[in-house]
């Protein structure tokens, strides 16, 4: 009995350090800026969820009143806020005025997107460099806001 109790006990001791650290997921959250001289009144937001475990970056956005269709949406960076930088990751068609998907990321990457320094990026026809961008940050309304709550 005692053999038993052992066994059982050492296999979930095993089981359970077997398991994978729980990721923390941190949300983000970027408005909608017109860029490159764009005067459109653009509206709308990107936010995402950063899983650090898994170096994923989850995102979800709503753009409306750009000067046309958008052409190509990127993921940039390293860059603070107002400067521009290059590709991180592609985000791929269809595009339409709401958009969802996950992008993965190097562990660098992940560093730059907490610290402020990415930023989703709309190109249209008429703004090839861009007509709308959305930094990417933790801050929201002052606060920070984080998966583990």
């Amino acid at each position: 009995m005692r053999k038993s109790f052992l066994t059982a006990a050492l296999a979930l001791g095993l089981s359970v350090t077997a398991l994978p650290a729980s990721a923390e997921t941190i949300h983000l959250f970027g408005p909608f800026k017109g860029e490159h001289g764009a005067t459109a009144p653009i509206k709308g937001s990107a936010s995402a969820m950063l899983d650090t475990t898994k170096n994923t970056l989850t995102y979800r956005f709503e753009d409306n009143g750009l000067t046309g269709p958008v052409t190509a949406i990127h993921l940039h960076g390293p860059a603070a806020e107002g400067e521009d930088a290059g590709v991180i990751a592609p985000i791929n068609g269809p595009y339409q005025t709401r958009m969802t998907g996950t992008l993965n990321l190097t562990a660098d990457q992940v560093k730059d997107v907490l610290a402020g320094k990415s930023y989703i990026n709309l190109h249209t026809e008429k703004f090839p460099d861009g007509e709308a961008r959305a930094q990417l940050t933790t801050e929201l309304t002052g606060h920070k806001h984080h998966g583990n709550h």
